[in-house]
């Protein structure tokens, strides 16, 4: 019998899970169908710039350290850390802006000097979210999530009304501040989470803690630096990467996964890790009768938005614009519902932007800026060419038209991604670029299962199950489900 692991994928849940097992003593094989490790944080270079293609926000800088340090190692092992000041621009339209301080007495003022009394609340409001987020981070993410009597300890149930399970973030946010701005603030980040915040249970205010008590960081070079330092730290445990070897199929007797076939070659493996696609390995690479879950279940979920994205290298310098920037001078509400109530292409979307060249010089040539743009949609919408450049547009235009700055003219470098991208190139299930929404009813031991009922060698890691979606929680969902599989001791 085989004394293999594999790992289909190589994003970071895979990669934490591969490294822990291998660090156990585990013979660890990661099969990648792309050309590079990383998934959704691939990078690629063009032109003399360097691009990060998914991720760009560095928050929850602990969940990283506490990962190399499991293993002896640091985060300064592997890359250089920078607390960005501010920490990101917020636009309400032209020339209204908001920069967020990473100071907090000056994040404090901030606030006050917009409305009256709410440094107060924030105050009351962050210290609620600190302890959210000590339970909900340091505790409840870190379970396998396999029975809801995980969760029934004192502390979860005694608990249970200050975390606010019940409520929503929409509701805590608005009852204790009155501008719309400062909600606008307050309420961004949990479009990292994938919902609406009037369907985000008020427990994900942790994230806002995350954000304006811990900060927003930037690994030099880039976020792909992570994904170096994880498979730098996996090869020295010994994993072994495969690329450009997308699994076929799951090979199966009718109780147990008996390997993957890769390149019609069939590998021989005690277990498997599916850190692809949750819905892909089980529609595609699995018999109906092994399936977790069916189509009808799938197309039931709430996923996370889709993304256009635009990477842009630009032949100037930009003075009006930071690190990371949010353009919130369209409706939020109207946009939250062309994603989730009424799927549709935005009619006046809100975008985001980052700039990483201000930060860090050598992800673009000198005197040149490296953009990339991002504009959340609906998962599974028509893509197509005629349509990016439709938005290209709409959004260049009003880039322009709210910094003050000249920038399509000086576009020397211009690529897009968008829906049928993320299907191609991750197998992702409608097109997701961020898995599963965390609603109350997705949250938790509600998830996708990370073993499979039918082949119980068969685990499932990811953005699609435990935790959910986010680099931390990936990461954190990768060793999760190696401790799993470990103490089952297969």
């Amino acid at each position: 019998m085989s004394n293999l692991v594999s790992v289909i994928g190589s994003g970071f849940a895979s990669l934490a899970a591969a490294t822990t097992l291998a660090a156990a003593g585990e013979k660890v094989h990661v099969y990648e169908k792309n050309e590079s490790a990383g998934g959704r944080a691939r990078k690629f270079e063009s032109d003399g710039f360097t691009f990060d293609m998914g991720p760009s926000w560095y928050w929850m800088p602990e969940v990283f350290e506490k990962y190399f340090n499991r293993f002896g190692k640091s985060v300064s092992d592997y890359y250089e850390l920078t607390r960005l000041s501010p920490s990101y621009r917020v636009y309400f339209g032209k020339g209204d802006f908001v920069d967020v301080p990473a100071n907090k007495k000056e994040l404090f003022e901030l606030f006050e000097s917009i409305e009256a009394g709410s440094a107060h609340e924030l105050d009351l409001f962050l210290k609620d979210a600190a302890y959210k987020y000590e339970v909900g981070v340091n505790k409840l993410v870190y379970k396998p999530s396999t029975s809801i009597l995980e969760f029934a300890n004192a502390e979860v149930i005694g608990g249970a009304l200050k975390l606010n399970l019940f409520s929503s973030i929409a509701k805590q946010i608005n009852k204790q501040f009155k501008n719309d701005k400062l909600r606008q603030i307050l309420k961004f980040p949990v479009l990292f989470l994938g919902a609406k915040p009037e369907n985000m249970p008020s427990l994900y205010t942790l994230m806002n803690y995350a954000d304006l008590e811990l900060g927003t960081w930037y690994p030099k070079g880039g976020m792909h630096k992570i994904v170096e330092g994880m498979v730098s730290l996996a090869e020295e445990k010994g994993v072994e990467f495969h690329y450009n070897s997308p699994v076929e199929k799951l090979v199966i007797s009718e109780k147990s996964v008996k390997g993957v076939q890769v390149r019609g070659q069939q590998i021989d493996s005690k277990a498997v890790i599916a850190g692809a696609d949750y819905h892909h390995v089980d529609k595609n690479l699995l018999p109906e009768s092994k399936r977790m879950y069916s189509e009808k279940y799938w197309d039931s979920r709430v996923l996370a938005p889709s993304s256009l994205l635009f990477y842009l290298g630009v032949n100037k310098k930009l003075a009006n614009l930071k690190h990371h920037n949010l353009f919130f001078d369209t409706d939020f509400t109207k946009h939250s519902e062309e994603i989730y109530d009424e799927p549709q292409w935005p009619s006046d979307p809100l975008f985001y932007v980052c700039v990483p060249s201000i930060t860090d010089d050598s992800v673009a040539p000198t005197g040149c800026e490296n953009l990339f743009v991002l504009m959340p949609i609906a998962p599974d919408l028509s893509d197509n060419e005629e349509m990016r450049e439709r938005y290209y547009n709409i959004l260049l235009n009003r880039l322009e038209e709210i910094t003050g700055e000249k920038i399509k003219d000086n576009v020397i470098y211009k690529r897009s991604y968008c829906v049928d991208d993320f299907k191609s190139d991750y197998n992702s299930y409608k097109g997701n670029a961020y898995g599963l929404a965390n609603t109350l009813t997705q949250t938790a031991f509600l998830k996708p299962k990370l073993q499979n009922k039918y082949l119980p060698n068969l685990f499932y890691t990811g953005q699609l199950t435990t935790p959910g979606p986010g680099v931390p929680p990936s990461i954190i969902s990768g060793q999760v489900v190696a401790d799993f599989m470990l103490n089952k001791k297969l």
